[in-house]
């Protein structure tokens, strides 16, 4: 079984940060999404719609080893 913890953050006018954890075997590496949303409700919505898409991001970027400072670093997906 998968496991992300999930807090919002407040970014002001640049909108909601979502950091997560994402289960890589035994390990656990750190994500940040950045959204547009104003609010933590909204962003945390955003996530769970498309949780597995940006899992799948998550996970590629980890592969690639592309972190930035020890983080996973996502964007929304366009729709």
């Amino acid at each position: 079984m998968k496991s992300v913890r999930i807090t919002p953050e407040d970014n002001s006018q640049d909108g909601q940060l979502i950091t997560s954890l994402l289960a890589i075997g035994a390990e656990r590496q750190l994500c940040q999404l950045q959204t547009t949303f104003r609010t933590p409700d909204q962003a945390s919505s955003y996530l769970h719609k498309h949780r597995k898409e940006l899992e799948r991001a998550a996970r590629e970027r980890f592969a690639r080893g592309e972190l930035e400072d020890g983080v996973v670093k996502l964007t929304m997906l366009l729709e």
